[in-house]
């Protein structure tokens, strides 16, 4: 492991990680593109790396972070979940808007449950165009997710509409 335990690798990344969530961000991003360097093939380094890059509005420096964290393994369903999010996002802020529905397709694929990937990708979705799987894909997620009466009320025929909001009688 190029020079660190198991245990000087979990200690170095904590300590970069409690960097980032307590503001010093750009100490933690030093530290983890160190780590990442010297673990290449550490899919959690390179998440943390990825995410760290983010926070600072470094983008296109996060997607090859991203990137070798989806193509490794050994990242739990929580950091998986966020990695695809995370470069989905990445993607369609920078404009890959292809990349970012494939991304987001991808993650909603693997976690339907999730609605954060599902509204990203509508998001995506809109910006390649296709703003009717867009609409159904939020008008669904809406009507599954809601507390308000006003809208549960209506959940049938909202749900329909979803389906083709062109159609008429």
């Amino acid at each position: 492991m190029s020079g660190h335990s198991a245990v000087d690798r979990d200690r170095l990344l904590a300590e970069a990680v409690r960097l980032r969530e307590t503001g010093r961000r750009e100490e933690a991003r030093e530290r983890l593109v160190a780590l990442s360097a010297e673990l290449p093939l550490d899919a959690e380094v390179s998440y943390q790396a990825a995410w760290v890059h983010d926070t600072l509005g470094l983008e296109a420096e996060a997607v090859p972070y991203y990137e070798r964290a989806l193509d490794g393994s050994g990242l739990s369903d929580d950091d998986r979940r966020g990695a695809l999010l995370g470069l989905g996002s990445t993607y369609r802020i920078l404009g890959r808007y292809e990349e970012a529905v494939a991304t987001l397709r991808d993650g909603a694929a693997e976690f339907p449950d999730d609605g954060g990937l599902k509204t990203f990708l509508a998001m995506a979705l809109y910006n390649i165009g296709r703003t009717h799987d867009a609409m159904e894909i939020l008008l669904t997620l809406l009507v599954t997710t809601t507390k308000d009466p006003e809208i549960a009320g209506y959940r049938p025929a909202i749900e329909e509409y979803a389906k083709d909001l062109d159609a008429t009688v």
